[in-house]
């Protein structure tokens, strides 16, 4: 008896997107098939899918504990959305090697689809961070007798849209702020800065129309800039680990002593960044413009 081996197994999605990248929301059916290529023919116990979406965090700190002491401190903490599995073809059970309840596969290209509905919940947008995830994915298995199992990951996107429309995020946001220049015991007079954005809520490839006034009155050479900023937070075992990093950012004409500068709606584009996460326990996302 010539046993049949197993040429490829790939997994597929039935896209939503224009892109043709699968991309979903709470509340979607993510839907797709398992492909399997057989060159003869094989006796399997079952092929599986295994779907699951989670949070997860992960960082370490040393820590001192004496003089000549130190330690590892390491942080985790995990958030699941949905753990969903299903049996395609065979039974639950793949822990014998028993000849009984296989089931035969000929040689050729098999297909068998398969359906799982996204919880009706707030999800956490896909995201990969410095010190932490947000992932999404469907595994295949296949199982025979006397033989380590096939597997199979692939990722898919979930996309939590945020209604950039709410009256919170359609409001005008506004800051006046003034800062003294010193030099040793010497002041060299201020500096005053104000300036307004006309929302708070945008998509990346808008830009923001910055209206500002920047008055300088120290004795010092001085350069207006506008930058967005990412903020990531991560948080496990009542900590919380912060990493900033710099998206987008503008420089305006340096401005001599007693001059003063007005934009009037110069614009910072916002280039093609992860959305923010609000709604995760354990990572959140958010963005910051500073002038």
């Amino acid at each position: 008896m010539v046993l049949g081996k197993v040429k490829s197994l790939t997994i597929s999605f039935d896209c939503l997107s224009d892109s043709n990248i699968p991309v979903y929301s709470s509340g979607d059916t993510v839907s797709g098939r398992i492909s399997l290529e057989i060159t003869g023919e094989i006796r399997v116990k079952s092929l599986k899918i295994h779907a699951r979406g989670r949070a997860k965090v992960r960082w370490t700190e040393s820590r001192n504990a004496g003089s000549n002491t130190a330690y590892t401190q390491n942080y985790t903490e995990e958030v699941e959305y949905f753990n969903h599995k299903d049996v395609l073809v065979g039974h639950e059970r793949d822990d014998d090697n028993s000849e009984e309840g296989l089931h035969t596969i000929h040689s050729g290209r098999h297909e068998y689809a398969f359906s799982f509905e996204l919880p009706q919940i707030p999800l956490a947008t896909s995201f990969e961070g410095r010190h932490g995830s947000v992932r999404y994915w469907v595994k295949a298995e296949l199982h025979r007798p006397w033989l380590l199992p096939v597997k199979l990951k692939k990722e898919f996107t979930v996309f939590e849209h945020i209604d950039i429309n709410t009256p919170s995020l359609l409001s005008p946001q506004a800051g006046t702020k003034e800062k003294t220049l010193c030099c040793w015991l010497c002041t060299s007079g201020p500096i005053s800065l104000s300036a307004k954005i006309e929302r708070k809520g945008y998509t990346p490839g808008e830009s923001i129309q910055i209206f500002a006034e920047i008055e300088n009155c120290s004795s010092r050479m001085v350069v207006p800039k506008a930058t967005i900023y990412q903020t990531q937070a991560f948080y496990a075992k009542g900590k919380m680990k912060e990493v900033k990093q710099l998206v987008a950012n503008l420089r305006g004409e340096s401005l001599s002593s007693g001059k003063t500068e007005t934009w009037n709606g110069k614009q910072l584009k916002i280039p093609p960044v992860s959305p923010s996460i609000l709604d995760c326990s354990i990572i959140r996302v958010e963005y910051s413009l500073m002038v």
